[in-house]
């Protein structure tokens, strides 16, 4: 079966929350950059608007702006419902309650929505998933991959894990991926595994503390790169 948008939940970040979880510098910020699984995040209309170079993958990209809303629109109270059932699982830090959760998502999406369109156009969002990627070798200088691999290991296999890293390495000189936590706010059980496989391969691999922590310890990411 394929990719369907109502089997989805687009729930979009913030730029300041990208630059925190993957604690970008601004000579990151002025690296071509690749933004994987971005759904409706609004990092790449704001790194635009602030004269960045940025393209974003995700098969969400196949449908319009008013698909895109209309799914926001059904899932949005489900999510924050959820969230606050299980509200022990997040830091209640930099974003103080779930209205406030639910007002910065809100934002970072309507500025996505926004934005989308002329993204289409400009070749800026573009329908790719991993653990293939239309690109060639060091396409970009930096790939950045947003709660999707780890985050899902109960749903995505080590084996998808390792095939993706490797791609995202082929195409970009570093790649970065947050959270390396799977839901529930336990740690990936892939992650070990695939650590130890990939620097058997030759692969960089760093774990890195960073500035942001909303998921209850999750606030390191991975640092990779190629043989």
């Amino acid at each position: 079966m394929g990719f369907r948008l109502e089997e989805v939940v687009p729930w979009g970040r913030s730029f300041e929350e990208y630059e925190g979880m993957f604690a970008l510098t601004r000579g990151d910020l002025e690296k071509k950059l690749l933004g994987c699984a971005d759904g409706p995040a609004s990092f790449n209309a704001g790194l635009t608007r602030n004269g960045g170079r940025i393209v974003s993958v995700d098969p969400i990209y196949r449908y319009s702006r008013d698909e895109i809303r209309l799914r926001i629109d059904e899932i949005f109270d489900t999510v924050l419902l959820e969230t606050r059932k299980n509200a022990h699982e997040f830091v209640w830090t930099t974003i103080a309650s779930v209205e406030e959760l639910g007002k910065t998502r809100q934002e970072a999406m309507n500025a996505f929505l926004e934005d989308y369109p002329l993204g289409l156009r400009e070749g800026r969002y573009r329908e790719a998933e991993l653990p293939v990627l239309p690109f060639g070798p060091r396409e970009f200088g930096l790939a950045l991959c947003s709660h999707f691999l780890f985050l899902y290991s109960a749903h995505l296999t080590e084996e998808f894990h390792l095939q993706s890293i490797r791609e995202l390495c082929r195409i970009a000189d570093e790649i970065r991926i947050f959270p390396i936590l799977e839901l529930g706010a336990v740690p990936s059980r892939h992650l070990d595994p695939v650590i130890d496989q990939l620097t058997r391969e030759g692969y960089r691999i760093a774990l890195e503390e960073v500035p942001y922590e909303f998921q209850r310890g999750g606030n390191q990411m991975m640092r990779a790169s190629g043989p």
